[in-house]
């Protein structure tokens, strides 16, 4: 019996030490486990705000450019508290432009802020062919002020700054912008809404007036078979 006591005991702690380094080892196993589970449901998380943002561009195409970003600071008791303020125009590339200012204490909740607020101003601006406005217009806010001049194809895009944001956006191709009297991004772009809004086409003038757009654009001395053919090509 002392023999097999002392046969079984080395054997009884064997098998602890074996279950208990087997449960070591899964426990390891274990907490490795989770941590490539937490890594895979980071990637997985990851890959879902991924599609929601491909989504989200799918399905509206707006294109959002940030025009500028301003940082302000106030001095309090213990240092100074820092603020932002972000110009962001939004457009969808076919004629709707818009724009929006937000502050906030980060930047990218100033972007947000001020994203959401240009999407809910934007306006529709009617376009030549696709590429180009209908006719010259001039804007004004405050000390800025603007001229706008349509422009045969290939062209581009003359304006600096915070105006040719606005055109990107817009899906305009060919245009001729000055702008004098400021340098205000916000103010540059305010001047810039206001000529766009005073933007019109033929087939807008034509219905108001109850005529046909052929006879509108036939008035310059073309022929009405001209005048036909520019009528037909006029989408906007």
């Amino acid at each position: 019996m002392a023999d097999e006591n002392t046969i079984e005991t080395p054997d009884v702690a064997g098998d602890i030490g074996g279950d208990a380094g087997e449960t070591q080892g899964r426990r390891g196993r274990g907490r490795g486990g989770n941590r490539e589970g937490g890594e895979g449901r980071g990637r997985g998380r990851g890959n879902r705000d991924d599609r929601r943002g491909g989504k989200q561009e799918e399905d509206d195409g707006i294109i959002e450019k940030l025009v500028h970003i301003n940082r302000v600071s106030k001095t309090v008791k213990g240092g100074k508290r820092f603020g932002f303020a972000a110009l962001v125009v939004v457009g969808d590339g076919q004629g709707r432009v818009g724009f929006g200012h937000g502050k906030a204490r980060e930047v990218p909740e100033a972007i947000t802020k001020a994203t959401a607020s240009a999407r809910k101003k934007m306006i529709r601006v009617p376009l030549k062919e696709g590429r180009t406005l209908h006719h010259d217009g001039n804007g004004r806010f405050g000390a800025g002020k603007v001229t706008l001049r349509t422009a045969p194809a290939g062209t581009g895009i003359i304006a600096g700054g915070p105006m040719r944001a606005v055109f990107e956006s817009l899906g305009v191709a060919d245009v001729v912008t000055k702008s004098v009297g400021t340098s205000n991004p916000y103010n540059m772009i305010r001047a810039t809404f206001d000529a766009l809004a005073d933007q019109t086409s033929p087939k807008s003038v034509a219905q108001r007036r109850g005529k046909k757009v052929a006879d509108l654009l036939g008035r310059g001395g073309a022929s009405a078979a001209e005048a036909e053919a520019d009528a037909a090509a006029i989408v906007e």
